[in-house]
């Protein structure tokens, strides 16, 4: 697996530190924690990261 690259965070956070940025893996996505990235990262398949996308999207976790 190679390395994430190209984090970036929510324009909806504005200058919030609570919040999570998102890379880019081969096919997928890589998430961590802004407050604490020398935490490391878990990453998501392409599809995998797809449906997480759709739930939120689709207010499943409210």
């Amino acid at each position: 697996m190679t390395e994430p690259r190209g984090w970036r965070k929510s324009t909806y956070t504005q200058q919030e530190t609570a919040c999570v940025e998102v890379g880019r893996v081969n096919d997928g996505a890589a998430v961590r924690d802004t407050k604490d990235r020398s935490a490391g990262y878990f990453t998501a398949t392409g599809p995998q990261w797809a449906a997480f996308i759709d739930a939120v999207k689709n207010q499943r976790f409210e």
